[in-house]
């Protein structure tokens, strides 16, 4: 975060001459390097110290029970990244529309001609692919009420 943005998100009116003015005072540099320092500090302690913890439980527990020591080693490679992340990919072909001549029966005259109107966009994306629709005119029939 700059100086400006520092000084505006703490409520002031953008103006950059007070907010440099204020990043330059002894003071308020000190404070911020002060809790930069902090969150340094729980940061390192996030990544070693907790590895440090699990090695720890594992040592003390897994002779006592196993399950604990799976548990902490389990642990242990979820923070290191150990595990991939799982990709889940449907490579066959399933049915999105099953439209029998009674399914189409019960729609309304409106909702038919959205269906229709459809029909030709569908047919492009490719969900027609393989399978004979019928009718024989392209894009679709014409439908009385």
């Amino acid at each position: 975060m700059t100086a400006d943005e520092a000084y505006q998100s703490a409520g002031y009116k953008p103006d950059r001459g007070h907010a440099s003015r204020l990043a330059a005072n002894g003071n308020i540099r000190a404070r911020v390097d002060e809790i930069k320092n902090r969150v340094a500090e729980k940061a390192e302690w996030s990544a070693a110290d907790r590895l440090l913890s699990l090695k720890g439980i594992f040592d003390k527990e897994a002779e006592k029970d196993a399950r604990i020591g799976i548990a902490a080693i389990a642990e242990a490679n979820k923070m290191q990244g150990s595990y991939a992340p799982s990709k889940h990919e449907h490579k066959g072909q399933f049915t999105i529309l099953n439209l029998t001549p009674e399914i189409i029966g019960k729609l309304s005259a409106d909702e038919r001609n959205v269906l229709a109107a459809a029909v030709p966009v569908l047919d492009k994306l490719g969900f027609f692919a393989g399978h004979d629709r019928g009718g024989g005119a392209e894009g679709g029939s014409e439908q009385e009420d």
